[in-house]
């Protein structure tokens, strides 16, 4: 994810939009905060877990197939490198294009359930790692990045930000 603040105002505002629904799901700011701080302390980290699974006294996550180191290293990398335009994938010059392209293929099918302890918290929600928008563009999607690799206080902005009033 870019900067915060170097965004748009729609997409800030979007971003904030999709957090806030998903925070709500889950049992409110505290909870989800809780749950970011203990993904962020956990080592190895939770997306390398055997059983596809991550718990905590909170709540859980589960994903339907166990993800490699190597594909966790390389997702990293490429967030970390993406265009202007937000796309993960590399030019088909690229000598990283295959392996960017193995790593979506790879992780595309999966589907993230975060579901709290309580079910009185909320329901949860799902998300997947990836937005395709054509056969060449691929993103993050801004959930998944904010679940396991934005930092905590970069995700307290996105919550607290506030849209500037329409004249």
């Amino acid at each position: 994810m870019h900067d915060f603040h170097t965004l748009d105002d729609e997409t800030k505002l979007l971003y904030h939009q999709r957090l806030s629904t998903a925070v709500k799901s889950f049992g409110g700011v505290n909870f989800f905060l809780q749950l970011l701080e203990e993904i962020r302390a956990t080592t190895p980290h939770p997306l390398v877990a055997k059983n596809s699974e991550f718990n905590f006294y909170l709540g859980n996550i589960k994903w339907n197939k166990v993800i490699f180191q190597d594909k966790v290293t390389l997702l990293m990398k490429v967030r970390v490198e993406v265009n202007e335009e937000n796309n993960l994938l590399p030019s088909k010059d690229d000598k990283q294009y295959k392996k960017v392209l193995n790593l979506v293929r790879t992780l595309k099918p999966l589907t993230f359930t975060i579901t709290p302890t309580n079910p009185e918290d909320g329901d949860g929600f799902t998300l997947r790692p990836f937005e395709v928008i054509g056969d060449t563009t691929t993103t993050l999607n801004p959930l998944f990045e904010i679940l396991f690799f934005t930092s905590v206080e970069r995700v307290k902005k996105i919550l607290a930000y506030k849209p500037k009033e329409q004249e």
